[in-house]
């Protein structure tokens, strides 16, 4: 090896050298320039959050929300996974009353199964409501539930499954982070409180009335305005679709008001409660 060979290898890790050193000196400078200091608090929100992620907040994360919360006053009772256990601590974190917590579950607001759905034709197409929204004539009702499963394909938590041609819900295993009312491209799933153990709610969207809600749908709201009249404004007829004003709603004395309203209209007002049905047991889409 020649003089000159060796002192090129010199030079060349001197000059390594030198650029580690400096690269050293320049990333200690930007990680103290460019430091952004972090609340203790919003660490310490972060850190009680389930880490679900699930966006069930409002907001695209649990860091996101732990912000919001420290940051700009936003409530410590959203998190629909962690539930009340959470939100008591997060409100210990930041020194507030967490005040009464009603939990937020799903609604399907169509309950009618296949047989039940007049003017439904076979479809052969991609097997999501998504697509099967845009295809003209799959269904006679074009308010009601596919019956596809895209919300059940992007819940977390197993909770969604299609049955008879319908979603159903199983309150023992939703969270009500939500994400299911966002999958539905007819919008009928919505999230209501859950006041106690029982809920109702007003099972069809609707909007036509009488014969051609009929010809459609064997279930459907007639939009008679009957449940309006005898229930003093807990119920409301709002574009001609009846609907729960929950702001209203006693689950101590739900059953009584509603009790003439089910024998004139047994159909489109539904049931729900926590933990039913025992066994869920899903479809294949694809024997819809």
């Amino acid at each position: 090896m020649t003089i000159e060979t060796i002192w090129l290898i010199v030079l060349a890790a001197g000059v390594m050298l030198s650029l580690a050193v400096f690269m050293t000196f320049v990333l200690g400078w930007a990680n103290k320039a460019l430091y952004v200091e972090v609340d203790p608090k919003v660490q310490a929100v972060d850190a009680v959050l389930p880490g679900a992620n699930c966006g069930g907040c409002g907001y695209l994360g649990c860091s996101d929300y732990a912000e919001a919360v420290v940051n700009d006053g936003i409530a410590p009772n959203l998190c629909p996974v962690g539930g009340e256990k959470v939100s008591s601590a997060v409100a210990n974190i930041l020194g507030v009353e967490l005040g009464d917590v009603i939990p937020m579950r799903p609604a399907i607001y169509c309950m009618a199964k296949c047989g039940q759905k007049p003017g439904t034709h076979e479809y052969r197409g991609e097997q999501t409501c998504a697509t099967a929204n845009l295809v003209s004539g799959y269904q006679g009702c074009v308010y009601g539930c596919l019956g596809l499963g895209d919300c059940c394909d992007v819940c977390l938590f197993d909770a969604l499954h299609i049955i008879d041609g319908m979603v159903q819900v199983d309150y023992r295993k939703c969270v009500g982070c939500g994400v299911c009312v966002k999958a539905c491209p007819r919008d009928i799933i919505a999230m209501v409180p859950f006041k106690g153990d029982q809920m109702y709610s007003i099972a069809c969207r609707n909007t036509e009335k009488g014969k051609d809600v009929k010809e459609v749908c064997s279930l459907g709201c007639r939009g008679c305005s009957i449940c309006q009249r005898l229930t003093d404004g807990l119920i409301v007829m709002k574009e001609g679709i009846a609907t729960f004003d929950y702001d209203k709603y006693d689950p101590d004395t739900v059953e009584e008001i509603l009790e003439p309203v089910l024998k004139k209209c047994p159909s489109s007002i539904v049931f729900h409660k926590i933990g039913v049905p025992e066994k869920v047991e899903p479809e294949s889409p694809e024997g819809d």
